[in-house]
């Protein structure tokens, strides 16, 4: 079969998280399939996806079905395919807490940093070598704590934040381009530098 580039956004099912801190993941794939113009989203085992082309490059994104802790079920019937390759073929888009609001980085591999996605995607894949785009939803107010954590990542977004990561989204699918067209390495050298604070 085709290799096909995964994009996966993660986050939770559900009304009442879809503008949360945890959901910033669905946000920038909803964003993607907006910009470049993809199909209609459909359902596809455990998640939603919408596939199209970018260049001469077959693009699928996909945001997974199940809570997040169970994200990785949705890339199941990815590693059956024995041309995918996860170093290569995927890019994860994940808020990250430990990063301040405003900024992202990418990253080639690494740990889960206790996010409960990345763990259950590891668990799946078996691997940590697979890309991540890590955007920042720390607050950027020294003065706001981040005391409870869970209470934190599942609360709504509140407009300044909102704002700031519609701000940031050209400069995002940028560099998600750069990473369909080129890879992780070349994506990583070319932006994580204009991210000021990472």
């Amino acid at each position: 079969m085709h290799v096909v580039k995964l994009i996966v956004g993660l986050g939770n099912p559900g009304r009442e998280y879809a503008l949360t801190r945890h959901n910033v993941g669905w946000l920038v794939v909803d964003h993607l399939a907006d910009h470049w113009h993809f199909g209609g989203w459909s359902r596809d085992g455990e998640a939603r996806v919408a596939t199209g082309t970018l260049g001469p490059t077959r693009v699928r994104l996909v945001e997974p079905q199940t809570f997040m802790n169970l994200s990785g079920a949705a890339l199941r019937p990815y590693l059956r395919r024995p041309t995918w390759n996860p170093a290569t073929d995927l890019l994860v888009v994940v808020d990250d807490v430990a990063l301040p609001l405003g900024t992202f980085r990418l990253r080639a591999a690494g740990s889960s940093g206790g996010h409960n996605g990345l763990r259950s995607l590891e668990a799946t894949l078996g691997t940590r070598e697979y890309a991540r785009l890590r955007i920042g939803i720390r607050p950027v107010d020294p003065e706001r704590q981040v005391s409870h954590l869970a209470d934190f990542v599942l609360g709504p977004l509140g407009k300044g934040e909102r704002a700031v990561l519609a701000e940031l989204l050209p400069t995002l699918t940028t560099a998600i381009e750069a990473w369909v067209r080129d890879g992780i390495l070349p994506a990583m050298n070319a932006f994580n530098r204009r991210s000021a604070g990472c």
